[in-house]
């Protein structure tokens, strides 16, 4: 068994939509015989002509060459019926539609066909593996094994063992994986699996600010992107994969966890999937689609104002005062501001108003300092403040040259929040043991794009500064959902790394 993943040679890959044909595109170009089955014999044919002419697309591209493309075409064997006679097949790979009766019906039936050498693996992206497993005389053939869209190019797979899937395949399918060029990471058999549970970090939280009325949608990704260093905000990436999607996804893994706080979905979700605002796929969600292309609204314009001097208060007064100074503000710097004076707070896990202590509030805006003012500056507006005051700090502002995004104060700034929340569910993940920390942070990181896994930025960032952020958020809203993960509190108590398990029980027996 050991050497199985060394001598698998054939694959049967059982459904021909998109993934279906993205594994077997990838099982192909890997070297193994790859049967195409569908209970659609059109079907089978016309997956086994597309993936020939991707093949194909690779050549003209300079990424495969035409000896190699001919011989991955060579490899592809369509077979029609699922339950079609097997030969000697090393795996077999289900990505049908996602019912479970659907899937449990399929994997009775391949059991009594298969040779018992197979391992059977499911292509789930929500189903438990251990229910679908449930059925067989032996579920320890049967696991799941999640790629992701596209596949040749998401290199990311999760190897999802069920409750009674033998010790050694994990191990199996993962070496496999990384004889096909992919990256596996061993994902536990719970709701959302690692990288769609570890997702709901940010678009639960980014959700939860726009119920609060705090920024609109195009604030908030324009902040994740160039604060945070996103590929994607989590508005478009809403968007993208489809409200009718997403939504059923965080409802999913909030009821799997048996209604968890942090997972708790928004009124938002659940009005814009009634509504049929799905995304791109129907031409408008958070945003309009015209010609699948995102309208985004323009950058703020800042009407021009009589300028007025600014005192910037607290630790980030060299760093932002140096700023508006070489960008040709006058900068004050007394201990106190002026009667006329702008006063600029950064707040850090707390609102404007917290920040500003005993500071004339109707002369004072927040700036998040998260980030060190390097790219978009986040302007926080509380209601006491005097709208002229508030035009002339944001001319300022405006003069450095970056761009500016304007929300209403919150008990914490936009980019704070955002992170802390991915920080906190990455955290959450490792403290139950669902998966070891540098499995949740690869598994993000390709899976999700991130610039970095959840405990990686966590410790970038300083356990002490996300858990300040966190402990805020829980007193000043009363909010379970930012009730801080103990693996961070212990941790930032401890000075231990974020990304690391630390001594467990079973290190004093071993």
């Amino acid at each position: 068994m050991e050497q199985w993943a060394r001598q698998a040679t054939t694959v049967r890959v059982i459904g021909t939509g998109a993934m279906g044909r993205g594994i077997a595109q990838l099982a192909a170009a890997g070297g193994l015989t790859v049967e195409l089955a569908d209970i659609r014999m059109e079907a089978v044919v016309a997956a086994t002509e597309y993936i020939g002419g991707m093949f194909d697309k690779l050549v003209s591209k300079g990424r495969m060459t035409a000896e190699d493309a001919e011989a991955a075409k060579g490899r592809l064997r369509p077979v029609g019926e699922p339950l079609t006679p097997f030969q000697d097949c090393d795996l077999v790979v289900e990505a049908v539609r996602e019912d479970i009766e659907s899937k449990r019906e399929l994997f009775t039936s391949l059991e009594k066909v298969c040779p018992k050498h197979t391992i059977l693996v499911t292509n789930t992206s929500s189903l438990q593996v251990t229910a679908i497993a449930a059925a067989l005389e032996d579920p320890s053939r049967v696991a799941g094994l999640h790629f992701f869209n596209p596949v040749p190019l998401m290199r990311l797979v999760e190897v999802i063992p069920g409750a009674r899937t033998a010790e050694w395949v994990p191990s199996a399918l993962s070496d496999l994986v990384r004889r096909l060029g992919h990256e596996p990471v061993v994902a536990p058999d719970a709701p959302g699996f690692l990288v769609n549970h570890a997702g709901r970090g940010l678009v639960t939280e980014a959700l939860q600010i726009l119920s609060e009325g705090v920024a609109e949608p195009v604030d908030i990704d324009r902040i994740a992107r160039d604060v945070l260093g996103l590929k994607m905000g989590p508005c478009e990436l809403l968007d993208l994969t489809g409200m009718d999607v997403s939504h059923p996804v965080m409802e999913s893994i909030w009821t799997g966890f048996y209604t968890e706080p942090r997972f708790r979905p928004s009124r938002i979700g659940r009005a814009r999937l009634e509504a049929g605002l799905y995304g791109r796929k129907t031409g408008e969600g958070f945003y309009k689609y015209v010609d699948d292309a995102k309208q985004e609204p323009p950058e703020v314009t800042v009407p021009p104002v009589e300028p007025r001097p600014v005192w910037v208060h607290g630790d980030v007064r060299e760093a932002l005062g140096a700023l508006l100074s070489t960008s040709g503000v006058e900068v004050e710097s007394g201990d106190e501001p002026s009667d006329q004076a702008v006063v600029l707070v950064a707040p850090f896990g707390q609102s404007t108003v917290a920040a500003a202590e005993s500071l004339p509030l109707d002369r004072t805006l927040g700036v998040d300092p998260f980030g060190g003012f390097f790219t978009r500056l986040t302007v926080m507006v509380h209601p006491g403040l005097d709208k002229d005051a508030g035009r002339a700090g944001l001319a300022a502002l405006s003069a450095t040259g970056r761009d500016v995004s304007i929300v209403r104060d919150a008990p914490a700034p936009v980019a704070q929040r955002l992170l802390a929340s991915i920080v906190n569910v990455g955290c959450g993940i490792a403290e139950q043991r669902l998966a070891r920390p540098q499995d949740i942070d690869t598994a993000v990181r390709l899976g999700l794009g991130y610039p970095r896994g959840p405990l990686e930025w966590g410790e970038h960032e300083g356990a002490n500064r996300i858990l300040q952020i966190l402990r805020g958020l829980h007193e000043t809203t009363g909010d379970p959902r930012y009730r801080p993960s103990t693996w961070l509190t212990e941790r930032a108590m401890l000075g231990l790394p974020l990304t690391e398990t630390g001594t467990i029980p079973t290190d004093l027996t071993s």
